[in-house]
């Protein structure tokens, strides 16, 4: 089975040297998004701050074979602004 590398860029270089034994890229996109989605739910706060973080992922002999950006920017509303937005909804 192929192994893709799943590394973290988001002004530092978070780099697989493991790597995950994956069927496919199919599989891979999965596993991407997976790892991307807890990365966002587990430090997610640190990202509102309009830097873009990305992941590259690459197969056994370094070549790119997926990249997914992201970023996210606060619009100014403050915590508890925030609350009584969702609260109202």
């Amino acid at each position: 089975m192929p192994r893709y590398f799943f590394n973290v860029i988001d002004g530092r270089e978070i780099i697989d040297n493991q790597g995950s034994e994956l069927a496919g890229l199919k599989e891979a996109r999965v596993e991407a998004i997976q790892l991307a989605g807890a990365i966002l739910r587990d430090e997610g706060d640190t990202f509102w701050n309009g830097q873009e973080w990305h992941m590259d992922v690459t197969d056994a002999s370094g070549q790119a074979v997926l990249k997914l950006h992201f970023s996210a920017d606060d619009q100014g509303i403050a915590p508890e602004e925030d609350r009584e937005v969702k609260t109202q909804a």
